[in-house]
């Protein structure tokens, strides 16, 4: 287990003079924008808009693009953008084309809307989706690769998870605001014009210094520099944590597994109990916001306290817990203390895992592989949940044959938290085998 731990947002906000902490707060924001509106808020407008379930369902796979980035991370890891890597480097170069790219796709959404046809509108989810995925990609090797010391690692880890909460907050929360007032296609491209944040950052950013002293290594497309960039990042990772990596990466990706399958259906649900997007826009604002902030406190103490992987098993504990509570809301209809209570837990949760299980992969890289072995862990931990989603739709529905559809919601909400308790098992698992703890790497 690593010796890394979360610094917490007071030392995070302090710190914020220093030119790479700022970075790290944008690229976090950069990174966690188009997550939700290519996600469970987009099915919020879908529902809206008068699509069924099942398609809000299969639509929510364009989140794969997430889980399978690592088919295309060894070309971020080991080659450079033309003319653009030449003037910023192989990381920022990478990370402004990603950016312009999820812009553009938002705004073709906003512009297109679902009513200006489905499929149309589908293709530029993903197209954002794929930008954004390739986006997290290089970040997240920026992040590792800047760090000079565990503790400098830890400390742009929590400015990453402030700046991507920071976010999802406004496409979670502050955008169904927006929407009531403005309309969905405003608010998208609102949402498309603040990705000039992240691309302001990349532009001031430094080039990592752990980039140049590989760039010696085969090139891409020659035999061995194939081989090394698709093979190299897997051996290396198998080759430095030895029996224990399939351990470490069925706990990954397990642990995160309830959430993901449920999170399609909450959106769709709030619209037909009738809640007005303002209303649930402002709670996810306040009382959210404090549940987050909260749940990331904690974790960061209880990571100090007990290290990260017993503070992974109190998360895996803990996050079925949200799925219990929506359950509870949809068999209470419109009662704004359950909805509150909801939130809390769910975001009390949310935040609670996130910077611990973030923390945790990042200390499993190996500098040479970064932005390939990061993809590899973060796509482990999405997968399984990513392809799962997809039916959520069709197995509300097909639960709501015999029964009313408020029922058939709480049924499925009850079954995802079910699907926690692997998750509980493997963290279990991790604890007790004790894997020896590895330094962390810094670039």
């Amino acid at each position: 287990m690593s010796t890394e731990r979360s610094p917490g947002w007071k030392l995070v906000l302090n710190a914020l003079g220093q030119p790479k902490v700022a970075v790290m707060l944008a690229f976090g924001f950069a990174a966690g924008l188009p997550f939700m509106l290519v996600g469970n808020t987009l099915g919020y407008w879908l529902r809206e808009a008068e699509i069924d379930l099942a398609t809000i369902g299969f639509l929510s796979w364009a989140g794969l693009a997430y889980s399978a980035k690592m088919l295309w991370a060894p070309i971020v890891d080991k080659t450079d953008i033309p003319w653009l890597g030449r003037r910023l480097g192989r990381r920022r170069g990478w990370i402004v084309l990603a950016q312009v790219l999820v812009a553009v796709g938002l705004l073709g959404m906003a512009w297109l809307q679902p009513q200006g046809g489905l499929i149309a509108f589908a293709v530029l989810a993903v197209i954002a989706a794929f930008a954004s995925a390739t986006q997290d990609i290089v970040i997240d090797a920026w992040r590792i690769e800047s760090a000079q010391s565990s503790e400098e690692l830890a400390l742009l880890s929590t400015a990453y998870q402030l700046g991507y909460r920071t976010a999802l907050l406004l496409t979670d929360a502050l955008i169904l605001v927006l929407a009531a007032y403005l309309s969905w296609s405003v608010s998208y491209a609102l949402m498309a014009a603040l990705m000039a944040i992240g691309l302001i950052a990349a532009l001031k950013a430094r080039e990592p210094g752990g980039i140049d002293a590989h760039r010696g290594e085969p090139m891409l497309w020659t035999r061995r520099g194939l081989f090394d960039a698709l093979i190299g990042p897997f051996v290396a990772f198998f080759r430095r944590h030895r029996q224990w990596a399939l351990l470490m990466l069925a706990t990954i990706s397990l642990y995160r597994l309830a959430d993901f399958v449920m999170g399609p259906m909450a959106n769709p649900m709030y619209a037909d109990l009738g809640f007005h997007k303002e209303v649930v826009g402002s709670i996810r604002g306040s009382a959210g916001l404090i549940a987050t902030l909260v749940g990331t406190a904690a974790a960061g103490l209880l990571a100090v306290r007990l290290g990260f992987i017993k503070t992974l098993l109190i998360g895996a504990v803990l996050g079925p817990a949200s799925n219990l509570a929506y359950a509870w809301l949809a068999l209470s209809g419109v009662d704004l203390a359950v909805f509150t209570a909801a939130m809390v837990i769910d975001n009390f949760s949310a935040g609670f895992a996130g910077i611990a299980l973030i923390a945790y992969m990042s200390s499993l890289t190996s500098i040479g592989y970064t932005a390939t072995q990061y993809a590899l862990l973060s796509s482990f931990y999405a997968l399984i949940g990513k392809v799962g989603k997809g039916f959520s739709g069709a197995v509300v529905e097909w639960l709501a044959q015999g029964r009313s559809l408020f029922e058939a919601y709480a049924l499925f909400f009850v079954g995802t938290a079910l699907i926690g308790i692997p998750a509980v098992l493997a963290c279990v698992a991790l604890v007790w085998q004790r894997p020896p703890e590895v330094p962390a790497q810094a670039g």
